[in-house]
């Protein structure tokens, strides 16, 4: 027999003992008690069988929540209402009352030795911690209510020891981790079980605050910390916790009892609630072990607090993660991949991806999954990566299907050159930031912030496309509708999402019209003016803390702030195309499979339009063709430009659309 058996054996024996004297003591009031030699003897039963260790469950109870012995007996019997039948009849015959099957205070008062009358106070453990349940209809009086053991407590003395299921609903167990931590994970859960240990060893518990944006990271921490303490760790959302006062603290006490029946600590999420009453109410009054997930310091709580930042591991952990994670399984593919290799990917995808170790695992385990050779095997990393980090902005911008390859942009030279150093600069900040040491002179963040400049349809869109397919990467479109509020802080909170989502490496962000988001700071007036410059300086802040590629675009250049363009790696100016560049714009607008008719190109380029102007043309002229059952011919073509002259209100000379014929060729 196990110990854990052997308690339960003598837990069992317990009650029985404690029972038969409760029933002992019931028939004596009734005085139907012949031999009262009995009730000595059971007493001795029950004392002997009480001093069992450890403890029967009644007995540990009661030392936890400070019970007297008068408070133990009153719960002993409400208990055995539950677990004995023939009490309701015993209670009927010491009351006196065949109309009282229950028992009361008045009948424990008269009942048991050294009754105390303190037992009815709400502010005794045995109201207090709702060890019992009180029925009082109407005017009754309160001494001669029915009284019943709470059924979480029944059961606790009977030696089932599990959450009481009204409070199930509102948590969830979070599992012990299996992924080790990374030393500065491991780290902060090291200082939290100081911090708990020394609070509990003082009766002064901390509230811990984990701040960040991570929630992964800090509930692996969490859940380390508390296994560090043979602790069950169960998360609570902020938003679930009750407003009415009386809700409120019913729950704040059943769950402060959880935590003195059970080894038991509670992650509050507070991401989302960080200014509601309920929750600085239940934080300034709880007081077991409590970690509290939020981004930034909670203020003005009533209560010790310990604020920790928590993060994904550093970028070197996460390259050493990678490189051990991929050589085990190209060993477990039977891959051949060289230790320089497997350095070389974890580099870059470190690099591009803030993981932490569990998505850096999985990640790996989805290429596995899919990978037949080692090439293989290296985009599948790539792309597994990219549907792990995929950002939820789907309410804040738009996916961009990119198309465009570095083919189908026509810039000059130098503009072109900065395409390709800007993609360059992505694919080697691994090697520059780390390896060559940078990371650490670094001041700002280790992100890329651009700007296009230029007039609209210029090739802003497209370029931004052509760099998220060379790097192989999201490119989202931020919609400024949905960003921008009226509302005073909400503009802020939505770009807060938006860089959070955005954080973990996997996605473009590209700012169309950047002018009407990052435009120059007023001079103060008024307060809707300070409230503009205040954005402002948030998004200063958060574009330059963003770890990865971000675009700005804009045909005003001369309205941006010029902090933004202090922060700026790059700025590509996108010139208005001309007759060279836009003779080659006309001869790739058509896709291959478009019948065309002698285009004269070099007519076309004349007109003076913008690439975007020029696609318009053709797209228009590719349906004014098959509606009429041709190919694209050049009066087509004249005529969709016409069209889109009028529509830019451009002057328009109709010798420019009139065709001509010489020699039987189209001009």
């Amino acid at each position: 027999m196990n110990n854990l058996e052997l308690w339960y054996k003598n837990n069992e024996q317990y009650l029985m003992a404690a029972i038969a004297w409760l029933q002992l003591r019931l028939l004596k009031l009734a005085n139907s008690l012949d031999n009262t030699d009995q009730l000595d003897q059971a007493y001795a039963a029950m004392t002997v069988a009480a001093a069992a260790q450890p403890p029967p469950a009644l007995v540990i109870l009661a030392q936890r929540l400070d019970l007297s012995e008068f408070e133990q007996q009153v719960l002993l019997l409400g208990a055995a209402m539950e677990m004995n039948t023939g009490f309701a009849e015993l209670c009927n015959n010491a009351q006196g009352n065949q109309h009282h099957p229950y028992p009361t205070f008045a009948l424990a008062l008269a009942l048991f030795d050294d009754p105390a009358w303190d037992i009815l106070s709400p502010e005794r453990p045995l109201r207090y911690w709702r060890l019992i349940e009180i029925n009082q209809p109407g005017a009754q009086l309160l001494t001669v209510s029915a009284l019943r053991a709470d059924e979480r407590i029944v059961n606790y003395i009977k030696g089932l020891n599990y959450l009481d299921d009204r409070l199930a609903p509102l948590l969830t167990r979070l599992d012990d981790a299996e992924v080790e931590l990374p030393p500065s994970q491991e780290a902060i859960a090291d200082t939290i079980v100081q911090c708990w240990q020394q609070g509990i060893s003082s009766h002064h518990l901390p509230a811990i605050q984990l701040l960040g944006n991570d929630t992964t990271s800090k509930q692996l921490i969490a859940t380390h910390a508390a296994a560090a303490i043979n602790c069950h760790l169960y998360r609570l959302s902020a938003g679930l916790l009750p407003a009415l006062p009386g809700d409120l603290e019913n729950l704040l006490r059943l769950w402060q009892r959880e935590s003195i029946l059970m080894p038991v600590a509670l992650y509050l999420d507070a991401r989302d609630v960080e200014n509601s009453t309920q929750l600085k109410s239940f934080l300034s009054r709880y007081r077991g072990l409590l970690i509290v997930d939020t981004r930034e310091p909670l203020p003005e709580l009533e209560r010790l607090t310990i604020s920790l930042d928590a993060a994904k591991p550093t970028s070197v952990e996460q390259t050493a993660a990678w490189q051990q994670i991929i050589s085990e399984f190209a060993t477990t593919l039977s891959l051949s991949l060289s230790v320089a290799d497997a350095a070389e990917i974890s580099g870059q995808l470190a690099s591009q991806f803030n993981l932490d170790l569990g998505a850096i695992q999985q990640a790996a385990q989805l290429a596995a999954n899919q990978a037949a050779d080692v090439e293989t095997f290296k985009v599948k990393l790539w792309d597994s990566c990219l549907v792990l980090t995929r950002p939820r902005l789907d309410s804040l911008a738009q996916r961009i299907d990119t198309k465009a390859t570095g083919n189908d942009i026509i810039l000059p030279a130098e503009e072109i050159h900065l395409l390709q150093q800007i993609a360059q600069q992505v694919r080697q900040r691994s090697l520059v930031y780390q390896t060559w040491g940078f990371e650490r002179r670094a001041n700002r963040g280790l992100g890329i912030s651009v700007l296009f400049a230029g007039d609209s349809g210029t090739g802003k869109t497209m370029a931004a496309e052509v760099i998220a397919n060379q790097l192989h990467l999201n490119l989202y479109r931020i919609d400024l509708s949905a960003v921008v509020s009226k509302y005073i802080g909400e503009t802020e909170k939505n770009l807060g999402r938006l860089f959070d989502a955005a954080e973990d490496g996997g996605a473009i962000l590209f700012f169309d019209e950047a002018d009407a988001l990052f435009g120059k700071r007023s001079e103060v007036k008024d307060s809707r003016d300070r409230y503009a410059n205040i954005e402002i300086d948030y998004l200063l802040q958060r574009i330059e803390a963003y770890r990865g590629l971000a675009i700005l675009a804009t045909n005003m250049k001369t309205s941006l702030d010029p902090a933004f363009m202090r922060r700026l790696r790059f700025v590509v100016n996108f010139p208005f195309p001309g007759i060279a560049e836009r003779q080659l714009i006309w001869q790739k607008v058509f896709p291959a499979q478009t019948p065309t008719s002698e285009l004269d190109y070099a007519r076309l380029a004349r007109l003076n339009l913008t690439g975007g102007s020029i696609y318009n043309v053709a797209l228009n002229a590719a349906f004014l063709a098959a509606s009429s059952g041709s190919a694209v011919t050049m009066s087509v073509v004249l005529a969709a430009a016409r069209t889109e002259f009028r529509k830019l209100d451009r002057q328009i000379n109709e010798a420019d659309f009139r065709l001509t014929t010489v020699v039987g060729v189209s001009k």
